[in-house]
């Protein structure tokens, strides 16, 4: 085999690990900033779940995930919904999904910090109850 075909694919894996571990430390901080627990970022699904609980949104929109298109539309407002969790901007969604790797080490390691579900306790609380449902009771 080509040594510099070698040592390109072994520089590519290495770049993908290090992006790998860096996410993972990312979604391990937010998940304890949200007092959810931080080993729930290394496994795969769940660590969507918990995404979802964090945005204050029914676990049962992980099977739209599995939806061409619809998948794109939902991972998006979820992320709109973390970013109003962190009391963040739309722009600041538009970072996360553009630039995911800076904005959720922003997120992160910077000095945000979880106001609940919504970016608001109380008003999430209130659209639960007007609207009669709780997602951790499914």
């Amino acid at each position: 085999m080509n040594t510099t075909l070698l040592t390109s694919i072994t520089t590519i894996l290495l770049v993908l690990i290090l992006i790998a571990a860096v996410m993972l430390a990312s979604l391990w901080k937010i998940f304890q900033k949200a007092g959810k627990p931080g080993w729930a970022a290394l496994i795969p699904f769940y660590n969507y779940y918990m995404l979802l609980k964090i945005a204050g949104k029914p676990g049962t929109w992980m099977w739209l995930l599995f939806i061409p298109i619809v998948n794109y539309v939902y991972l998006i407002w979820t992320y709109n919904m973390i970013s109003k969790s962190f009391g963040k901007s739309e722009g600041f969604t538009v970072g996360l999904v553009l630039v995911g790797i800076v904005f959720w080490l922003v997120l992160a390691f910077g000095d945000s910090v979880y106001l609940g579900p919504y970016g608001n306790r109380e008003a999430f609380a209130a659209y639960q109850n007007a609207n009669r449902f709780d997602f951790e009771e499914r």
